[in-house]
């Protein structure tokens, strides 16, 4: 299984986006499914992965990998004609990823993308897309995201922001952008390592990932969207933070708020105690991470005798 291109969708995402309007009423989702069928998943492109991450442990699938190897399917489905948001524009707000068992190396998962609930927002309109991994039809890892089309709306319509702030995706970009900010102060986590962050990050993370969006590649194409420099894939601050975990493998699952885009290059800090992460740099907060770990012993999460 290889990642599926990303290029004929943002090409399509570009050609799309405007005949639609975000916030139509009576907008509905179509029930469209996107499927990657059972398949080896590609050795050379999760290694790059793994090494542009950080991950180490080689007999585990990383918690992110299912994702990125979805992520086409979604960007497919948010580009049809039929899917009722701009995918210009939309911003990524948050990610939610469960893991029912533990994937290796050597799985041969099936991959199902669809569009679960549309909802009113007080900044837009949200969409929630899932991701969901199967083997032999077992349900075995799962992922929901939200995704804000920023529109005008009537005063005190939709619910007040729970938790963040994006990362864009779609043509203009795929991860991390500036966004509505929750105003509810954060408290800290211990800072416990400092990151230099190069400026061809995106570039490097956008080989391994095949997600190549020109916001993350160079400054000048980050300023045809409005960012002043190369920003970082909201998804490798999500996968750099988990890395650094003491025990990835024994994280069940992990809930992830954008909050603000990290520039290239950066210093940024990595903070975090037993239930989560953090990362900010020079009093900014741009993710927030809460983890969940399985109960009981490692054995009997993992699917192999």
């Amino acid at each position: 299984m290889t990642v599926p291109s990303l290029n004929a969708a943002l090409v399509r995402g570009a050609v799309t986006s405007p005949f639609k309007r975000a916030g139509r009423p009576g907008a509905t989702l179509p029930a469209d499914r996107a499927v990657l069928p059972a398949a080896p998943i590609a050795a050379g492109p999760l290694a790059s992965y793994r090494r542009i991450c950080g991950f180490t442990e080689p007999d585990t699938l990383p918690l992110t990998y299912p994702h990125v190897l979805g992520f086409p399917l979604a960007m497919r489905l948010m580009t049809a004609r039929r899917f009722p948001l701009p995918v210009v524009g939309l911003v990524h707000t948050w990610i939610e990823i469960t893991r029912h068992r533990t994937l290796h190396p050597t799985d041969r998962p099936e991959l199902t993308v669809y569009a679960e609930s549309l909802a009113p927002h007080r900044r837009g309109t949200e969409v929630t897309m899932v991701t969901e991994a199967r083997l032999a039809g077992e349900p075995v890892w799962e992922s929901r995201s939200g995704y804000l089309s920023r529109h005008a709306t009537p005063t005190g319509s939709g619910p007040t922001d729970t938790g963040p702030a994006p990362t864009h995706t779609g043509p203009d970009s795929t991860d991390t952008g500036s966004a509505p900010r929750d105003t509810a102060p954060v408290p800290e986590l211990p800072a416990v390592a400092e990151w230099r962050l190069p400026g061809d990050l995106g570039r490097r993370y956008g080989a391994a990932s095949g997600d190549r969006n020109p916001i993350h590649l160079y400054p000048l194409t980050a300023r045809l969207f409005g960012f002043p420099r190369a920003i970082a894939h909201g998804m490798w601050t999500v996968a750099r933070c988990l890395a650094e975990t003491p025990e990835p493998k024994e994280v069940h699952g992990v809930r992830a708020d954008f909050r603000a885009p990290v520039l290239l290059p950066a210093t940024v800090t990595y903070a975090a105690d037993t239930t989560g992460f953090q990362l900010r740099s020079a009093g900014r907060l741009h993710l927030t991470g809460r983890i969940r770990h399985a109960p009981g012993p490692a054995a009997a999460r993992d699917g192999r005798s």
